[in-house]
């Protein structure tokens, strides 16, 4: 097993979260309010999965992608953390457990 489970479960949880909020936000009556919000979302995604990738094989690029996932999880949560919807708090929540489990992985 990966020395980086942990790590590596917070990636996916947050991946899946951010999929989730995306695809639940496009059912929203107001999807224009939406925008930011569904295009994070993505970004979000896509980042924990190449990084999960990068971090799973042992990569010595993972920690530059880990950084841009931090940024990236920050600013998703930040935006989801402004919505009403449960699907977007939930995903706020996953952002920031997956950013403070990326300055973990940083820092070691």
């Amino acid at each position: 097993m990966n020395k980086h489970k942990d790590f590596l479960e917070k990636l996916a949880a947050c991946a899946a979260a951010c999929e989730n909020c995306l695809d639940s936000c496009l059912d929203e009556d107001n999807l224009k309010m939406m925008v930011d919000c569904i295009r994070l979302d993505r970004d979000c995604a896509k980042i924990c999965a190449l990084t999960a990738s990068f971090v799973a094989s042992n990569s010595p690029h993972a920690k530059h992608l880990a950084k841009e996932c931090q940024e990236i999880c920050r600013l998703c949560g930040d935006e989801c953390g402004k919505m009403e919807a449960d699907h977007c708090k939930e995903c706020a929540k996953a952002c920031r457990e997956c950013e403070e489990a990326c300055k973990k992985f940083l820092a070691a």
